[in-house]
């Protein structure tokens, strides 16, 4: 991987949303709430988190779905599970950690999409981008709903961006993470269950959600 260089000399591209949803166990219930969301404002990819059932079921799922985020412009991709991507006609996989990240790539590349997250240090990070993610995620919960702190989320994405050209994603527990993520240096900005938590909608909550991308670029 090369350096980014001198941040004057080549301005990076404006930071994206990248939504991630909540458990999924049928397609129905998501489906509307997606197309709201995704047809409010710019989304680049929709990382769709499939409840446990047979591989059938979950194949199914991710199928139902794909249409929906696809027909929007945005990538479909499906939280672990790199054996079903082709299957589901997604985009790719989000691995978690590098043990899971380097036993599936060789399923998904060159023409799917392989990210990674759930990288406890540094090194894995950039074993990670050695080994051909597509991105890496900074901030996400574990599974038990468990993250770093926000300033060492900022902090991780910041050096990211300093030094590596593979994209980094930072991961917002809410409206509020929104802009200083994308002020450390993250091209995409991953918004998690909350947006289709939001009372105002699902649709409101992107539209938010972009507005404060919007600004901090401004600002930036």
């Amino acid at each position: 991987m090369a350096s980014r260089g001198n941040p004057t000399e080549a301005r990076r591209p404006a930071p994206r949303l990248y939504l991630v949803t909540p458990q999924v166990s049928n397609p129905a219930g998501p489906r509307e709430a997606l197309a709201a969301a995704l047809g409010a404002a710019d989304v680049a990819a929709v990382l769709l988190r499939l409840a446990a059932a047979d591989e059938r079921t979950l194949t199914n799922c991710a199928k139902a779905l794909a249409g929906v985020v696809q027909g929007k412009g945005a990538a479909l991709i499906i939280d672990g599970h790199a054996e079903l991507v082709a299957r589901a006609g997604a985009d790719g996989a989000h691995l978690t950690g590098i043990e899971e990240f380097e036993g599936a790539i060789a399923a998904l590349k060159p023409d799917r999409i392989a990210g990674c997250g759930g990288l406890k240090t540094r090194h894995d990070a950039m074993l990670a981008g050695e080994r051909g993610a597509d991105y890496v995620m900074f901030g996400e919960p574990d599974n038990n709903e468990r993250r770093p702190s926000f300033e060492a989320i900022v902090e991780r994405v910041a050096w990211w961006a300093e030094v590596f050209e593979t994209p980094c994603v930072g991961f917002a527990g809410h409206c509020e993470e929104i802009a200083p993520l994308a002020a450390a240096g993250a091209d995409f900005v991953a918004a998690g269950a909350w947006i289709f938590d939001d009372a105002r909608g699902p649709a409101a909550a992107v539209a938010d959600a972009a507005q404060r991308l919007a600004l901090a670029e401004t600002a930036g």
